[in-house]
């Protein structure tokens, strides 16, 4: 087996950084360089969630308060037409004690 250090598809920077120039559907060497690529796209897609976690944990404080500044900002409303409710419910009580 081919290592990856000895491929020419791979490219080793000056800092040790790898760069990899292969692409599994038409120029992979070796039945075990898929595998090594599907690693190393699993590797990338868990670096991609683990930003996107930390930005949700930035976020997290800032949705509360939204929820919570909406929360209040509804039971303001709702208070403020409850004397619509209530009128109308005085109405309808009172139309059912009438005698017929």
């Amino acid at each position: 087996m081919i290592q990856c250090k000895d491929c020419e598809f791979c490219e080793i920077s000056s800092d040790g950084r790898r760069s990899f120039k292969c692409d599994p559907f038409s120029n992979i060497k070796e039945p075990e360089c898929i595998a090594k690529w599907q690693l190393i796209r699993l590797d990338m897609l868990v670096a991609s969630y683990r930003g996107m976690l930390k930005w949700y944990e930035k976020l997290a404080p800032l949705q509360d308060k939204m929820l919570k500044f909406m929360k209040r900002e509804i039971d303001d409303m709702d208070e403020s037409d409850s004397w619509k409710s209530d009128e109308d419910e005085d109405q309808d009580q009172g139309e059912e004690n009438l005698p017929n």
